[in-house]
């Protein structure tokens, strides 16, 4: 199914992200871990480039297992690093004959060798113009990324918000934003967009806290703050990582709450490719859902 409809049709609409594996044995236990947390009937996963677009091969071939051997349904992501424009178009042939529907077009992030996005000869510079790409030649359900903190490399929310317009103009179908912990950030991002004519559906991103340490570096790289109550919390547990698990839990858990109490369209997990923290927002929220449809 594609995204765009499987958004409007179901709610809560709940999807999660992984990155793919290295190694045969790393793909399967990534499956094992989609089989865990396909019981909670995700709308789609969402499968990754390594950093820079190193791992191209590995997001097809897990892809395309995840749809043909579990059926599950998948956004593909396409980014523009290292790659001309023929290239991601053989890429897209490719996604498309194995019957997936649905991708995610990115610029994508520079290699860590390299200190900035290069654009490659024949290649795009900007996300906007890979999705127009998309759009005009193939018959794709396209995401694209919004970044409700700005994206790091923006100067100003007013600028990252002009990039945006531009994604949606050149065909994206909906937009899914960099994780965040303030949902009052979240809210006030997408009236931006709404004053700024955006009017497809905005999936609110999170990531469930699991450690102190990883979540302060990737926060740090991405721009997302940690509420100062949050902060202190974690540091006060920084020495008791099932602590931090517990408390990430518990705080992901309401956040996803609010987001979809609020009026959000759904919410996307980065899993980190592990099940257990996501399985437990995920379960706890569908039971708090459940409870309250038998007391009404």
């Amino acid at each position: 199914m594609r995204i765009g409809d499987s958004l409007q049709a179901r709610r809560p609409h709940f999807s999660f992200e992984f990155f793919p594996p290295k190694s045969d044995e790393a793909v399967e236990n990534l499956l094992d871990v989609v089989r865990a947390l396909r019981k909670l009937e995700p709308g789609f996963v969402s499968v990754t480039y390594g950093a820079g677009g190193s791992t191209r091969a590995r997001t097809v071939e897990v892809a395309k297992r995840i749809q043909g051997d579990l059926g599950v349904e998948v956004m593909a992501h396409v980014t523009c690093v290292g790659s001309t424009a023929d290239d991601l178009r053989g890429l897209l042939r490719d996604l498309r004959a194995a019957g997936i529907e649905n991708v995610m077009a990115l610029r994508g992030d520079a290699p860590k060798s390299e200190a900035r996005f290069v654009q490659a000869q024949g290649g795009f510079a900007y996300a906007s113009e890979l999705v127009a790409m998309v759009a005009k030649e193939f018959d794709f359900c396209i995401g694209a990324a919004a970044y409700p903190e700005k994206h790091p490399e923006a100067p100003d929310l007013a600028s990252d918000l002009r990039h945006l317009t531009r994604k949606v103009a050149a065909g994206a179908d909906f937009l899914v934003t960099q994780f965040f912990f303030d949902n009052d950030a979240y809210f006030a991002f997408v009236d931006r967009a709404r004053e700024a004519g955006i009017e497809v559906p905005i999936v609110p991103g999170i990531m469930p806290i699991t450690n102190f340490s990883q979540i302060a570096r990737m926060a740090g790289l991405t721009g997302a703050e940690l509420p100062p109550r949050l902060l202190a919390a974690l540091q006060e547990r920084s020495d008791e990582p099932e602590a931090v698990a517990e408390l990430g839990v518990a705080y992901a858990t309401l956040q996803c709450a609010n987001l979809l109490e609020r009026g959000a369209p759904g919410i996307h997990f980065y899993t980190l490719n592990r099940s257990p923290a996501t399985r437990a927002v995920v379960s706890a929220l569908l039971a708090s859902r459940q409870t309250a449809q038998h007391t009404a």
